[in-house]
């Protein structure tokens, strides 16, 4: 940061003076968001909320402040999310600790549980309940905290986004919900498991179109949790295939998918015999989720209950 022309040199860099040269800064360079970009990376910098902002504007910072703050500046005007430069990131009303480990969570994906929730009002008290490609543990953790007498299980093929989801657990005080490493279902092949409802927010971009995406997310985010294959199915399609063997008769399960791939992944449920689908739109009118319900009873092998065979071993 370095004075301007027609500024004295000396000038000192308040709250004023630090916003005013980011947002121009930001602006010129294409971001839609500037502004709340500059404040929210202020108040992380400050510790202090956008009302202060206001109140102290003419308030100086300090050689650390400006340091700090110019360190995060330069990282998100090369593209880094906010939500990595913040730290945390708020999902369903509730603050999530999330960094390069794991996806930003989006607004979208709130319609996920909001669509799990109103298709499982009928279940008992003591549901149980599969996140797949659980990532940060947003979904998984919300469904949780939204329905504290169920028994929720987040699962997700990243060790590291494990470790997030797990802190997350922690500081939300999700404490029926559990974490564990899986390739999809592959952790509770074996065990008797069964769940009521299923829910998956899991990697839809077609590779190809990758490279096409906004900067913030193909430089930064994990490629793991983007890439859906060549068609952008190739999870989806297993989800499908794999989840009856792992649902209670009656069981719902729930995805997330790409615009414009509702009609597939719906034709996909009634493939393998899911009844009841629906499609739901999310917030920018958009198909975004796909459900349905699992009305027959596959072959399942007797055992001990869920509690005993997943959460004992926490995979």
């Amino acid at each position: 940061m370095t004075a301007t022309r027609g500024e004295a040199p000396g000038e000192a860099w308040t709250i004023r003076r630090v916003l005013a040269w980011a947002v121009d800064d930001l602006k010129k360079r294409g971001f839609s968001s500037a502004r709340l970009d500059a404040e929210l990376l202020l108040c992380h910098v400050l510790r202090i909320d956008r009302i202060k902002l206001l109140v102290d504007a003419e308030r100086p910072l300090d050689k650390a402040e400006l340091a700090r703050y110019r360190e995060l500046f330069l990282r998100r005007r090369s593209g880094e999310p906010i939500a990595y430069l913040l730290g945390v990131r708020e999902f369903y009303g509730r603050p999530f600790r999330v960094d390069r480990r794991v996806l930003v969570p989006r607004p979208d994906t709130e319609t996920l549980v909001e669509v799990a929730l109103a298709r499982t009002r009928h279940l008992d008290l003591a549901a149980r309940v599969l996140d797949l490609c659980t990532g940060s543990g947003c979904v998984a953790i919300s469904l949780a905290r939204e329905r504290p007498t169920t028994c929720v299980l987040g699962l997700d093929l990243s060790p590291d986004a494990a470790t997030v989801a797990r802190e997350n657990v922690v500081r939300l005080g999700a404490t029926n919900c559990a974490i564990g490493v899986s390739d999809l279902f592959s952790a509770l092949e074996g065990r008797s498991a069964v769940f009521d409802l299923i829910t998956a927010n899991p990697p839809y971009i077609p590779e190809a179109e990758i490279d096409t995406l906004m900067v913030d997310v193909r430089g930064f985010e994990p490629r793991l949790a983007l890439s859906g294959g060549a068609d952008g199915l190739v999870i989806l399609r297993r989800i499908a295939e794999e989840a009856p063997r792992h649902l209670a008769p009656g069981g719902v399960l729930a995805v997330e998918v790409m615009a414009g791939q509702a009609p597939d992944v719906s034709a996909l449920f009634a493939a393998q015999g899911f009844s009841a689908i629906e499609i739901q739109k999310d917030l920018g009118g958009h198909e975004r989720i796909v459900s349905g319900v699992w009305g027959q009873s596959p072959a399942r092998p007797g055992g001990a209950p869920i509690e005993e065979t997943v959460w004992a071993g926490k995979p």
